[in-house]
């Protein structure tokens, strides 16, 4: 862990140290797992007196859903650190995650397959949003038939088929039983977002 500004023996830690933490709690991405995509994410943020993670951001990423799993990661701990007398709780700090995929056939996967991955992860995000935007406003009955068509196939040139949703529901029920709530619930609300009905008794029973 790398602090600004502070003594070493200031520091706060995480109660059973962070790599115990992150070992016990991480869940690889889907997206990074399919495509072999390893790193590291510096995660800046910075705690309250009680210990709770009050800000925090991803400060130098991987550029996939790394990102957004090494911030969960730290937004989990809140709470779970033991600040020093005295510690200014202006002060960011910096914590890398690593990811590593063992024994998971990557040896196989180039350098240039991983990079195109992370490129192709970056330019489908706005895809992404448009197919999650056109189901959560499918209710309101506003769009043409020719619309649903183009999502639908845009939807499957991105993969979310059916067993891409039932690992993302996984993936949820791994966070429930981590107790992250909110994780468990994005998850959910994703499958929903994807014109899929798989995730509303579980939407029902814990996201209310």
């Amino acid at each position: 862990m790398f602090l600004s500004g502070l003594d070493v023996k200031a520091q706060p830690e995480l109660k059973g140290g962070l790599d115990q933490f992150v070992s016990a709690n991480k869940v690889y991405p889907l997206y990074s797992r399919q495509n072999c995509i390893e790193g590291t994410v510096n995660i800046s943020f910075k705690l309250n007196d009680k210990g709770e993670v009050y800000f925090s951001y991803v400060e130098k990423g991987v550029g996939t859903d790394l990102d957004d799993e090494a911030l969960r990661l730290i937004r989990m701990s809140s709470g779970k650190w033991e600040v020093p007398a005295g510690h200014d709780t202006t002060v960011s700090l910096v914590v890398p995650i690593n990811f590593k995929l063992d024994n998971f056939g990557c040896e196989n996967k180039s350098k240039a397959e991983i990079s195109a991955a992370i490129a192709a992860y970056q330019g489908r995000k706005g895809l992404t949003n448009a197919v999650l935007n056109f189901y959560r406003n499918k209710p309101s009955g506003k769009f043409t038939k020719a619309e649903e068509d183009r999502i639908i196939s845009l939807k499957a040139s991105l993969g979310y088929d059916e067993e891409y949703l039932e690992r993302r529901l996984d993936d949820g029920r791994k966070k429930l039983k981590q107790k992250d709530m909110q994780g468990a619930c994005e998850d959910f609300l994703f499958v929903k977002h994807m014109g899929s009905d798989k995730a509303d008794e579980l939407l029902a029973e814990y996201c209310n």
